[in-house]
């Protein structure tokens, strides 16, 4: 028996446009892409054993593809969940130890991702991606510290009175010259 090529993929209405736009796309998934292409060179008529040619793929894949469009439309084109194990640490709580400062006895102000890791017994790559997944930066830490300036009150009420009285002009004219009185 001879091997027939596969009839071309009927699109529906309207997805041609779509299809063409997620293959132009430069911000959608590159398997995405792929897989809008694949749909796209089946409605064409191009055999499976071709376009895996042009698409850089086999020909088990492509078949898979045009059964997914055909039975779910773009929709199907779309990745699902991979299955794998669930994480096991959870990073909220990496996120709430960070918050607690560390002990005295180890004379750092802020946390490392080593050093609590080291405290959490864990890795030290898993404490940086909680971090970043929650954007936590511990060594920016936002303080504000207090002037030790003994005459601190009494600049700080020149430089308000400046704001809140500016000098006249006829003060700005005469700093630094002595002017007679009028």
């Amino acid at each position: 028996m001879a091997n027939h090529p596969a009839a071309p993929l009927l699109l529906r209405q309207g997805d041609r446009e779509t299809l063409q736009r997620l293959v132009r796309s430069t911000s959608v998934p590159a398997g995405l892409a792929q897989r809008a292409r694949i749909v796209l060179l089946a409605a064409e008529g191009i055999s499976n054993t071709e376009i895996a040619q042009k698409v850089g793929t086999t020909c088990n894949t492509v078949i898979a593809w045009r059964a997914r469009y055909g039975q779910a439309g773009i929709a199907g084109l779309v990745d699902h969940d991979r299955s794998g194990r669930p994480r096991r640490i959870d990073h909220r709580a990496i996120v709430a130890a960070t918050l607690t400062p560390p002990p005295k006895k180890l004379g750092v102000t802020h946390w490392s991702s080593r050093l609590l890791a080291g405290r959490l017994g864990i890795d030290h790559t898993t404490v940086a991606k909680a971090w970043r997944e929650y954007g936590v930066h511990p060594w920016r830490e936002g303080t504000f510290k207090f002037s030790t300036d003994p005459e601190l009150v009494a600049k700080v009420v020149d430089v308000v009175g400046l704001y809140l009285a500016p000098p006249s002009e006829r003060d700005r004219a005469v700093r630094g010259r002595e002017v007679p009185d009028p």
